[in-house]
């Protein structure tokens, strides 16, 4: 079935491309790696020509022979996709997101400003982040209306705003990743939220110092741990206890939310004199990070909190809500 799909979708470029044969065989064989490259040559019905990645010509080609894609301008690199209205996208996008699940959960994207948006939210870029927590509810179990919420590995700032959106009084958004950093400010300026969502270019850790940021790009930081260490050039490493006396936060009545690829273990192990002050948590777990058990980290939380896992020994979700004082 996959081969005559292939052969169907291969036949349907030829509504895209006047090479669409050569450009079809170079993409195979180049995909099975039968000759080097990552980018293909293609010819527009007009004539024009461009260069694509691999992935993108991938993408393009199946998403216009199901449906959801009309037709691509080689000239001015442009997709347009089939959405609430005509949708037109850079070539890039398409190599970044599955463009055709974000038009199917609603998603538009403002070709003249440049963004993603539903509804009154709005991102420069729609990464898989941004799906699992506006799409998927990773984060609909928390209770965050009126409170503070100290947001650790906000990443572009999806969850940040998500928690403003939500009813947060204010997000404290702590993200290590300087270009992560840099896509979470502009998309906190899109939405206006400049009021309730502190962000922080540094790294949570449970003693000052530096954290030592890892050479990865953007998207491979969301599963890179950036480690405390004496490093030249790195960022600096907060604790909780420095946000809480900086921010005046009332431990009683915040949320702490943790993703920050094995920053969990050092903070609940070695500053757990902070974190048992929250009176939420919410935090995946990556044992295989630090080479820990995620029970290290419930046993130490029990003492205070009943917590919830959901997940593998090796990767998961834990919501931990304070328990009733006797």
């Amino acid at each position: 079935m996959r081969t005559f799909r292939r052969l169907k979708v291969l036949l349907a470029s030829r509504a895209l491309f006047n090479n669409w044969l050569s450009v079809g065989i170079k993409y195979y064989l180049k995909s099975h790696n039968l000759i080097h490259g990552n980018y293909v040559y293609v010819i527009c019905k007009d004539g024009s020509k461009n260069v694509i990645p691999l992935k993108a010509y991938s993408i393009l080609v199946s998403d216009y022979y199901d449906g959801y894609l009309t037709s691509y301008n080689c000239k001015n690199n442009v997709v347009t996709y089939i959405g609430n209205v005509n949708i037109p996208i850079y070539i890039i996008e398409v190599s970044n997101i599955d463009v055709k699940t974000l038009i199917q959960n609603g998603w538009v994207y403002d070709f003249v400003g440049g963004f993603w948006f539903r509804g009154g939210v709005r991102f420069r870029r729609l990464r898989g982040t941004v799906l699992e927590v506006f799409d998927y509810g990773e984060y609909e179990s928390l209770d965050v209306v009126g409170r503070v919420v100290v947001d650790v590995g906000a990443y572009i700032g999806d969850s940040a705003i998500y928690f403003a959106l939500r009813g947060a009084k204010r997000v404290i958004a702590v993200e290590p990743h300087p270009n992560a950093y840099a896509e979470m400010l502009e998309n906190i300026r899109l939405n206006n939220l400049e009021d309730i969502i502190t962000p922080i270019n540094a790294g949570l850790a449970s003693k000052p110092g530096k954290i030592c940021i890892e050479n990865v790009d953007l998207d491979a930081t969301v599963v890179t741990y950036h480690r405390p260490g004496n490093c030249n050039s790195g960022i600096p490493a907060v604790t909780l206890g420095e946000l809480m006396s900086r921010f005046s936060i009332n431990g009683g009545e915040a949320v702490l939310k943790m993703d920050c690829q094995g920053c969990e273990f050092d903070v609940i192990l070695n500053d757990y004199e902070h974190v048992r002050l929250f009176k939420e948590l919410i935090f995946e777990y990556h044992p295989y990070a630090v080479n820990k058990p995620v029970n290290a980290l419930l046993r130490t939380l029990q003492r205070d909190y009943q917590c919830e896992a959901k997940g593998s020994r090796n990767r998961g979700v834990a919501h931990c809500i304070k328990k009733q004082a006797q």
